[in-house]
């Protein structure tokens, strides 16, 4: 992983001190500066337990004898190189670690960090092939090796599946997660492959580490049995079910204390990025965010327990043509409107300045009531962590709800603080109409229905016909003029026209603070989209269907494909 990143790097003498330091030494170096990172803890973390691996596997094996060979020096060398730039960069997340901490300000350090973790995976898989050289050292690593990936050695005329492979006669290339690196032991070149099933069993296994991990540092949070949960749910049956999330479903349960929690089944094709991501809330407490209470791992199952929210979703109370309440307009008048509005404008307030957090699957869906009707931010599964407040980060992964994501989002993959911003904006104008956001693609809509009416009847003074009629008149003119004005600034087309979760709450909190005048929306073409949009995003009105490919890559492939009539 050479790059101009690591060229910086290594001037440090912090770094070119660790040049005499052996493998097994640099991996206890990399464990320990994990536990210290201030900036991206998480990413530190994970690639410290991908290290840990690589450390468990070093053990099993005759070191000193395999540096001697020739065959087997050189990559054993490019590992200890490998480790040597997990620690540099590990220690450079670090508060005080002065240069490096400057040097490493942007978003290239959360690539940088991938990157490490991307390698050291290539050598959890390569290990075993080292030590094929040394029968000796093969016994060891075999006995030592459950929970590692499945080696298939290929050949021409058979194909052979085992843990760690004996010795064989005829090998082409090592290819390991779409990447050939060939590999010569003793004359003879080597091919091996993960398989899709054994990936997703080391996958289990390394999460499961990772929840006894953060179960030991986070006081609180702890691990359920499964047979209890089974008891909890009645054994996730229908009428316990209360929901579905993006990438499970929720039901209602009741432990033995009698205790009422929330309880997250992951679909089976939930990526392991999915459930790391929900696990973010552990080490975050606000009022206006859901509490985790435990986990649990049994084979294929994995669940999280969350606090139970007794009135729901914030979707089934605002559109009450999909839930069997009714009764909307009792429950949230103007002042329960505004106190939703501020309870939420403070939620991601705490997520954007205190962890630089994105949501990323902000919606009505996704806040859940207490029963004093405190709105409470729900499913992290999307959420990401970036390098700092301003910086802005690209995927090809993009998730979200159509109507909510915000534009450069959606077409371009491009996501920052300001994401998060543009779905509060959609989601305060769906608080004072109760009518969804609706986005016609294919017209080239970029914001959406809802926001290009409200813009109109803002502009024209018109706002008693935006206002929700379950409200029946009970509030004032002028809050419900400052609040839609807000709104339509976060929902600005160029998130540089977006002001900030600070300023919002400024303004929500002190009506003495200046608004600036929202800038029109884009007006929409007769014809189709224009050809250089990609978004994948499409009405409401049509019928949409997620399909998640899992494989063995790091993150899952979403696919979203569109059925419905033509626009």
């Amino acid at each position: 992983m050479e790059s101009s990143l690591w060229g910086a790097l290594g001037q440090a003498s912090s770094v070119a001190q660790l040049v005499g330091v052996d493998a097994l030494g640099l991996v206890s170096m990399v464990l320990q500066a994990a536990l210290a990172a201030r900036r991206h803890r998480d990413a530190c973390r994970q690639l410290a337990q991908h290290v840990e691996l690589v450390g468990g596997l070093l053990r099993e094996l005759e070191l000193a004898e395999l540096m001697r060979q020739e065959a087997t020096r050189r990559p054993l060398e490019q590992l200890r190189g490998a480790l040597r730039r997990c620690y540099a960069l590990v220690t450079a997340c670090q508060e005080d670690c002065g240069y490096l901490h400057r040097l490493l300000l942007g978003a290239r350090m959360a690539d940088e960090l991938r990157a490490a973790q991307h390698e050291i995976d290539m050598y959890i898989r390569l290990i075993p092939l080292i030590a094929l050289v040394d029968s000796s050292s093969n016994r060891r690593v075999r006995q030592a090796a459950k929970g590692v990936p499945t080696v298939i050695p290929r050949c021409s005329d058979h194909q052979t599946s085992l843990r760690f492979p004996k010795r064989v006669s005829e090998f082409t290339k090592i290819h390991v997660h779409g990447v050939s690196a060939p590999c010569e032991i003793r004359g003879k070149s080597l091919q091996v492959t993960v398989e899709p099933q054994e990936q997703k069993t080391m996958d289990m296994e390394a999460l499961l580490k990772f929840c006894i991990h953060t179960e030991d540092n986070y006081p609180g949070f702890k691990k359920f049995d499964f047979f209890q949960i089974i008891d909890a749910t009645d054994g996730f049956s229908e009428k316990r079910n209360i929901g579905k999330g993006g990438f499970g479903t929720i039901y209602s349960g009741q432990l033995l204390d009698g205790l009422v929690v929330a309880i997250k089944r992951l679909d089976v094709d939930a990526a392991m990025f999915d459930f790391k991501s929900e696990l973010q809330l552990v080490r975050l407490q606000h009022a206006n965010l859901i509490r985790l209470l435990g986990w649990c791992i049994h084979e294929k199952e994995r669940i999280l327990v969350y606090e139970f929210m007794q009135k729901g979703s914030l979707h089934n109370i605002i559109f009450p043509e999909h839930s069997t309440d009714k009764t909307k307009g009792a429950l949230l008048n103007w002042s329960k409107r505004l106190q939703i509005i501020k309870g939420l404008a403070e939620g991601l307030l705490y997520l954007h300045k205190d962890s630089w957090i994105v949501h990323r699957d902000f919606k009505p869906s996704n806040i859940l009531l207490d029963h004093d009707m405190n709105p409470k931010i729900a499913d992290f599964g999307s959420a990401v962590t970036l390098v700092s407040d301003v910086a802005e980060e690209r995927t090809r992964r993009v998730v979200g709800t159509s109507g909510y994501i915000a534009p450069e989002y959606a077409s371009q993959g491009l996501y920052s603080l300001k994401t998060d911003v543009f779905s509060f904006g959609v989601l305060v104008l769906e608080i004072i109409s109760g009518r969804n956001n609706f986005i016609m693609e294919q017209q080239g809509d970029t914001v959406g229905n809802l926001v290009r009416d409200a813009w109109h009847m803002w502009k024209d003074q018109r706002l008693h016909e935006l206002v929700d009629p379950a409200m029946c008149g009970g509030y004032e003119s002028t809050v419900i003029m400052r609040c839609t004005q807000l709104a339509l600034l976060c929902a600005q087309e160029d998130p540089a026209d977006r002001p900030t979760m600070s300023d919002v709450t400024a303004m929500l909190n002190s009506e003495s603070t200046p608004l600036s005048d929202p800038k029109e929306p884009t007006e929409l073409t007769n014809g189709g989209a224009s050809a250089d949009r990609s978004s994948t995003y499409i009405g409401h009105s049509s019928k949409t269907i997620e399909i998640t490919i899992t494989s063995s890559a790091p993150a899952s492939t979403r696919v979203r494909i569109i059925v419905g009539p033509k626009i």
